[in-house]
């Protein structure tokens, strides 16, 4: 039985065709000891806009909105989520986890809660975004 080395969030462009606004698409992957990868989350995203006249455009987006940025808000989109109904940061990362753990363990992949929840995080730009946030 395989286990997982690492996850990777792969973020790309969706649409920017509104120069007010921009949609990014986010996929959570774990990447197995092997080379292997199995796609956990394919259903998220989010959007960035910027308010008043959009008199800034493209341009003003790019002005505020870095790699850094899209990196941060895409690990914080896939996952643990925000505490509601009482439970804590912990109790909400702990569910999480062993989600995670039963969704890979079902795919015979061996996973521990904790031990995935230790585990590196890449966030991979897709060569879409990339040109975006480089102007082109």
């Amino acid at each position: 039985m395989t286990t997982v080395a690492r996850f990777a969030t792969h973020v790309e462009l969706d649409d920017a065709s509104d120069a007010r606004r921009l949609s990014l698409t986010a996929r959570f992957e774990a990447v197995l000891a092997d080379g292997r990868t199995v796609t956990l989350l394919a259903d998220r995203g989010w959007s960035s806009s910027v308010s008043g006249d959009g008199t800034g455009g493209a341009a003003g987006l790019r002005q505020w909105l870095s790699a850094e940025d899209v990196e941060a808000t895409a690990r914080t989109v896939v996952g643990p989520d925000e505490p509601f109904g009482g439970r804590t940061h912990e109790q909400m990362a702990a569910d999480y986890w062993a989600s995670i753990a039963d969704d890979l363990g079902r795919r015979s992949v061996g996973a521990d809660a904790r031990e995935l929840a230790s585990l590196p995080h890449d966030v991979v730009l897709g060569e879409r975004l990339r040109a975006w946030l480089q102007g082109a």
